[in-house]
Parts: structure tokens; sequence; C-alpha cells
């Protein structure tokens, strides 16, 4: 690995404990307020109007909310792919089935996720999406996005540059966490855009 990318993931982990202490000092009010126009903005997007299936995600704890759009897309008719965290903190995923089809898993000493209570569709199934929803803490103006440090979203998008699949990636942040600069490796894929409460911005 470069020097460039041995310096970044100290600079990640200071930056990620910066972003989510803000995120911790959130109020419930500020989390459903957010929540229902990040919805709105995102229901915007031509890439989610036009798309037959998206793969998205079960926001949990001060996460910017994704409840809200989960439903609507559902609404629509909208196939909703959501992921189920492996052993190896790879992805498969299930279809989405509407607010009684989740529940709640456990992963070892971490906090409990909202899963796809349905069959498995294996982790290919992200090479059918339209658009991938991704979460994230940051992202910069040139689309780098910085994730939770896990690694899994980094395995979905080399499964997907793999197979050839060219999905709208779009992250999904509140207004303050779309900054000037996030430290990026060699293995990092920038998204097409971002959504957040305030609006919708788009990288080259």
């Amino acid at each position: 690995m470069s020097h460039v990318g041995r310096a970044a993931e100290p600079d990640k982990r200071m930056l990620r404990r910066g972003f989510l202490a803000v995120r911790s000092r959130l109020t419930p009010y500020d989390l459903r307020e957010s929540a229902g126009a990040l919805a709105l903005r995102a229901l915007e997007l031509p890439e989610l109007a036009h798309a037959r299936t998206v793969a998205a995600y079960v926001s949990v704890g001060s996460e910017p909310g994704t409840l809200a759009l989960l439903d609507a897309l559902h609404a629509r008719g909208v196939r909703v792919l959501l992921p189920v965290l492996l052993a190896d903190n790879d992805l498969d995923w299930g279809a989405y089935a509407g607010g009684g089809s989740l529940e709640r898993v456990q992963h070892g000493g971490r906090m409990a996720l909202l899963e796809p209570a349905g069959e498995r569709l294996g982790p290919e199934a992200v090479q059918e999406a339209d658009a991938v929803l991704l979460p994230g803490l940051a992202v910069d103006r040139r689309g780098m996005r910085l994730g939770r440090g896990g690694g899994s979203y980094d395995r979905v998008l080399a499964r997907l540059e793999r197979a050839g699949a060219d999905p709208a990636l779009v992250v999904l942040l509140y207004d303050a966490e779309v900054v000037e600069h996030v430290p990026a490796e060699p293995h990092d894929r920038p998204v097409h855009a971002v959504v957040t409460p305030s609006g919708v911005r788009r990288f080259g």
C-alpha cells in the first residue's frame, strides 16, 4: 500500500469520531425532521424515479433516517433490497416488504441492526440494482465518501465493479457532512450524488 493509503486511515478514524460526536447530539425531533426532508429530496432524484430495483439500508441510531424513504419506494412498486450483515462483514441481501418485514438482529457486541426477515438473495443480488443508496459519515467535493470503517460497502462497490454493473451511487447525509475533503485510498470509489435534508448535490 502507498504511503498515502497508510496515512489516510488514522485521519479517517479521527474524522469518524468527530462526525459521530456531532450526530450523537441530535435530538429525536432533529432525527424525525431530517428523515422526512431527506425522503422528499431523495424521491425527486431521477435515478430513483425511474429505478425498478434500489439497494438501500435501514438507518440505525442517529444516522439520517431512511424508513420513510423505504416505505415511499416500496409504495411506488420499486423492488427495495436491504442488506443482511454476514459474519465476515460482507453483505447478503433481502427484499423489503414493508415495516413489518424487518427483524432486529444483534451482531456480536455491536449495535443491533434491522434486517429483512425473508429469503436471502445472495451477495450478488446488489448487481440487479439501478441505484444503490449508501450510508456514510461525510462526502467531499470529489464525491469521495467517508464510511464507518467496517469495509462492507467497499466490498459491495468492488463487487459491482467486477460485474461491470453501473448503478447510480447515492450517499445519504446531513447537510454539515458535505465537506471540502476526506482522505481517500486507492480502492475508494466516488459516489454520483449526495442527498441531504436541504437538497441534492451531484459529482462529475
